[in-house]
């Protein structure tokens, strides 16, 4: 009797039942294997995590109409987030995948999702800047201010003036060439913000604008009917803004001034000397200067503002005090003058200023 087709059968299935086993044992351990593989590496596939070291500044642009995993891939390749996979999935968790902004993003290296994640969802940050222009600084001075900033050559500042690109109605300007002195007084102090990329005519144009506004916001009916207009009210302003430290002072000095000008008497401003000068030191100071800013020689107000003047000065130039006073003097060092109405007065209140050393 032949028995080798039956044994034959019966190892066959054996051999068969085994085999299948060890596949699916095989199929089994690659599938786990590529889980595990995936799980610990599941963005390496496109290229899409890199190494950095965190904190490092970077620029990212998202552009339009880009989906989560798209954003996603940009983030990685930057080295902002570590996981594509991890940022698509709570972009689709959160329900925000249509909500990610198209823009440039200042981010860093090394960000976790829940730092990144509010960013694309505001949207860009404009990259800007603030300024504060103090009162009673002259225009050379503003230029060295906005220049610092901004960023930009000072030379950017003054050629958007002497070239006309910035323009004012608080003044007819000169014919021919133009001189910084002749914007004296037409940039308002104050504090602003601007675009990093705006250029130097368009931050002027805002600053010219403004002095605009607070001159037009001034009632100018009592200088006008004392035979001035604004723009002398400007000059003014810029003087009173040049002698006052006290506040309380302001409307008084106007007086002094509105009460030397309607007399004919010299201004005899220190201030304003040192200005045609070209200086504020005051151990430079020379009343014989030949200057029209020498206002001991000149008998009126100098031809233009000699700085800045802020919104209080310029109401205070516009609405001086009542007062009796044509002098006044420095008595303390902290700003305060003693005011008079006669020489004498003044010589005596000059005296007590020099022995409490005060002025020399």
């Amino acid at each position: 009797m032949n028995l080798s087709p039956i044994i034959s059968s019966r190892w066959l299935r054996v051999l068969l039942g085994l085999g299948a086993t060890a596949l699916l044992v095989v199929l089994a351990a690659t599938t786990l294997a590529r889980m595990v593989g995936g799980s610990l590496n599941n963005d390496t596939d496109n290229g899409s995590t890199v190494s950095v070291a965190p904190g490092i500044p970077v620029e990212v642009t998202v552009p339009p109409g880009a989906s989560a995993r798209q954003i996603g891939n940009i983030l990685a390749e930057s080295g902002v987030i570590a996981s594509v996979n991890q940022f698509e999935l709570r972009v689709r968790d959160d329900g925000v995948a249509n909500q990610l902004r198209a823009g440039t993003y200042q981010l860093e290296t090394g960000m976790t999702i829940d730092q990144v994640l509010p960013l694309l969802l505001l949207g860009p940050v404009a990259d800007s800047y603030r300024v504060t222009i103090p009162e009673g600084l002259r225009v050379v001075e503003i230029i060295d201010v906005l220049a610092h900033a901004s960023g930009r050559e000072a030379v950017e500042f003054e050629d958007a003036l002497l070239k006309r690109e910035v323009i004012s109605e608080l003044r007819v300007m000169p014919e021919g060439d133009l001189t910084l002195s002749d914007w004296e007084g037409l940039l308002f102090p104050d504090t602003y913000e601007f675009l990093r990329d705006s250029p130097a005519p368009e931050i002027l144009q805002v600053l010219a604008d403004t002095m605009e506004e607070r001159v037009a916001s001034v009632d100018w009916t009592a200088l006008e009917e004392a035979g001035f207009n604004s723009y002398q009210g400007i000059i003014i302003a810029s003087l009173i803004e040049a002698e006052v430290r006290v506040p309380e002072e302001r409307s008084v000095v106007s007086s002094v001034i509105r009460n030397r000008l309607r007399e004919g008497i010299l201004l005899q401003i220190d201030a304003s000397v040192l200005y045609g000068l070209g200086t504020r030191d005051p151990n430079l100071f020379n009343n014989e200067s030949d200057s029209p800013y020498n206002l001991y020689r000149v008998p009126s107000l100098p031809p233009t503002p000699i700085g800045a003047p802020g919104r209080a000065s310029l109401e205070a130039a516009a609405s001086p005090a009542d007062t009796p006073y044509f002098f006044y003097v420095l008595i303390s060092e902290d700003g305060n003058h003693a005011f008079a109405e006669t020489f004498e007065e003044h010589q005596a209140n000059v005296a007590q200023a020099q022995s409490l050393g005060v002025i020399p």
